[in-house]
Parts: structure tokens; C-alpha cells; sequence
């Protein structure tokens, strides 16, 4: 009896042993696949890559020709910001007089494509300051970081939001309603390397919805709900909340009567 229940220890242990050879054995082949799964996805993404440079280099003298044509036409950035439905509530009306002279706007990636961008705005000469061009940079770093750098505006004597409050000639000093735009370039002297998981909201949208076809909202031809979809999901979430609250009064009076 005692030799029966050794034996069927044994044969137990031994079976045990060969499920977790085939388990190591399992695992491991799978690593082996999900390596190789690993070496396609780099490959491909660097194809990916080296498809986008060669039409970024195909793409740039066509934006050049139309920021040509876009120079020619008056306020044509200024129409656009305002038309859209993210960026035309930035603008301050002391903003939208400086946009007045904005001539032409570039978003350029870096050659490597994965490396960051860059946001140019160009001015002609104007009262308001000395530069010509304000470009805000994006760096993306090995190590998940972001480095954010921007051009410090040099505002001509009198003008300039430093602080919150606008500088007048008389010396007096007003605070401000509302944030300026051109805050988005000075954030950026404040700043060293950020965390990737915080986003530029303004620098996403230029990239990514104005700059691809700027003509659609000049003429105001865009199509708000994929701006408003976010709100609407909020509202309805909101909407719940409060029909819930009021189902639970009504089951509290019934309770009462």
C-alpha cells in the first residue's frame, strides 16, 4: 500500500515536471516570436519614416507657393485663427491687431521626422515688435522628454504683455482680461524638458488641423463637431448625473409618502 501511493507520487511529480518543461518551452518560443514581431515593427516604422521624408521634401515647395499666395491675400491667417473653432477664442482683440501683420506661417518637422518640429510665424515690420519671425521649437528626446524652446519676443517700447498687464506710454499699467496668444511663445522660456505625456494643445491643432488646409477655414467651410464631440459627451455624462440625482429625490419622496 505504502509502495502504491510512492509510486503514484513519483509518476505525479514526474508530470508535474514535464508541464513545466513544455510551459518554459512555450514561453520561450513565444519570446522568440514576439522578438521577431518586434524587428518587423522597427523596420517597418522606419520605412514609414523614410516615406514621409521623402514627401516632406516633396511637400515643401508647395507650401512655399502657397504662402505666396496666402501673402497676398489680406488677413489671411488672421481670418483662419479666428474661423476656427480652437484657435479664434486665443485671440485677444489687441492679438488679433498684431495678426494683422502675420504674412505667412510654416510648420516644418525635423529631417528624421521623429525627432520634433517647429512652428514659424513670419511678420512684416510692425509697431508692436522688432521680430520678423517667432518660431516655437518641439525637440523630442531619447529619453520620453520633451524640450520646448521659443523665440524671446523683443516688444518695442510701450507694447508687450509681460506679466499680465499691458505697458502703456503714459507709464500707467492695466491688467489684462484675457491671456494673450503670444504667452504660448514666452511659457515656452520658462520651461526645460517636459514630461511626454503633456501635450501642447495649440501646437497639436496648427500642426495637425490648420496648417494641412488653412483654406478651409478661411473660407469657414469646416466642420465643427469633431471639435464639439468632446463637449457633447461631457454634457451627456453631465446629463446622467443630474437625471440620476433626480430619480434618487423622487424615490426618497415616494419613500416619504
Amino acid at each position: 500500500m505504502v509502495a502504491d501511493k510512492s509510486k503514484k507520487a513519483k509518476i505525479e511529480e514526474e508530470n508535474v515536471e514535464q508541464i513545466d518543461g513544455e510551459l518554459v518551452l512555450s514561453i520561450e518560443t513565444l519570446q522568440e516570436i514576439q522578438d521577431d514581431l518586434e524587428k518587423i515593427n522597427e523596420k517597418a516604422s522606419d520605412e514609414v519614416l523614410e516615406v514621409e521624408q521623402k514627401y516632406n521634401v516633396i511637400r515643401k515647395p508647395v507650401y512655399d507657393k502657397r504662402n505666396e499666395i496666402i501673402k497676398a491675400i489680406p488677413d489671411f491667417w488672421l481670418t483662419a485663427f479666428l474661423s476656427h473653432p480652437a484657435l479664434g477664442e486665443l485671440l485677444t482683440e489687441e492679438d488679433q491687431k498684431i495678426f494683422k501683420y502675420l504674412c505667412s506661417l510654416d510648420v516644418e518637422d525635423a529631417k528624421d521626422v521623429k525627432s520634433g518640429y517647429s512652428i514659424a510665424f513670419h511678420f512684416n515690420p510692425n509697431p508692436y515688435f522688432e521680430d520678423e519671425n517667432l518660431t516655437k521649437t518641439f525637440t523630442f528626446l531619447e529619453e520620453g522628454t520633451t524640450k520646448i524652446t521659443a523665440t524671446p519676443i523683443k516688444w518695442k517700447e510701450g507694447k508687450g504683455l509681460p506679466n499680465g498687464v499691458n505697458h502703456e506710454k503714459n507709464g500707467n499699467k492695466r491688467a489684462l482680461p484675457e491671456e494673450s496668444f503670444f504667452t504660448w511663445f514666452s511659457d515656452a522660456q520658462h520651461k526645460e524638458d517636459l514630461d511626454v505625456e503633456i501635450n501642447d494643445e495649440v501646437a497639436d491643432v496648427i500642426k495637425e488641423d490648420l496648417w494641412p488646409n488653412p483654406l478651409t477655414y478661411f473660407n469657414n467651410e469646416a466642420d465643427e463637431e469633431d471639435f464639439d464631440e468632446d463637449d457633447d459627451d461631457d454634457d451627456d455624462e453631465e446629463g446622467k448625473e443630474g437625471d440620476s440625482g433626480e430619480d434618487d429625490d423622487e424615490d426618497d419622496k415616494d419613500g416619504e409618502e
